[in-house]
């Protein structure tokens, strides 16, 4: 067994989630720039499910070295609209045009979650979730930007589903960890198979 079980991660939502499923971890936040990472592998041409396992990989292996006898579990999650990739808004105004360009559409969560043990990775898994936004109005969309206030540029998608943000869909196809960035189903699979968990 490791002698801790760390998430590599500040994500309030992900440390709830794993704390509610009554896990012991600690929770250190990686230091990379994604940003940085995404431009080193732009030559390798990945699908945003891909993209969001190698960063999360690197967020893994980043804590590792730094708690090397540690299981880390590293996540990270992109959002998609066909091969577009989106980032987080810098403003309401980048807000507004991606949820414009949102609507109407269907686009995917891709959540990654990988477990690195003494700076090697030993299992990665995707899993996504597919989300319609219904074709609201100018003034929907309007009253929603001032509702929501600075929390519109907190997520990629401008939405948190458990607020406000639900009345953007019409319909959801995925389970709900996906949706917060946390495979926990499969993880705590992985857990109880290394030995991590009781069976």
């Amino acid at each position: 067994m490791a002698e801790t079980l760390v998430l590599a991660s500040a994500s309030p939502s992900r440390r709830m989630l794993m704390e509610n499923a009554g896990l012991n971890f600690q929770a250190i936040a990686a230091q990379i720039d994604e940003r940085a990472v995404e431009r080193e592998i732009e030559h390798r041409a990945l699908g945003p499910g891909e993209l969001a396992l190698e960063l999360a990989s690197s967020k893994a292996l980043e804590v590792s070295s730094r708690f090397p006898h540690a299981l880390v579990i590293g996540c990270d999650q992109t959002m998609s609209l066909g091969s577009q990739v989106f980032h987080k808004p810098a403003d309401r105004d980048a807000a507004r045009a991606n949820l414009r360009l949102l609507r109407g559409k269907t686009h995917r969560l891709n959540s990654g979650v990988v477990l690195v043990r003494d700076g090697r990775e030993i299992w990665r898994h995707l899993s996504t979730a597919d989300l319609s936004m219904r074709k609201f109005s100018d003034a929907f969309l309007e009253d929603y930007l001032v509702r929501c206030r600075d929390d519109v540029m907190k997520s990629v998608g401008c939405y948190q589903l458990e607020g406000i943000g639900i009345q953007l869909f019409n319909s959801i196809s995925g389970d709900y960890f996906t949706i917060l960035g946390l495979p926990l189903l499969p993880l705590l699979g992985q857990l109880r198979m290394l030995g991590e968990l009781d069976v």
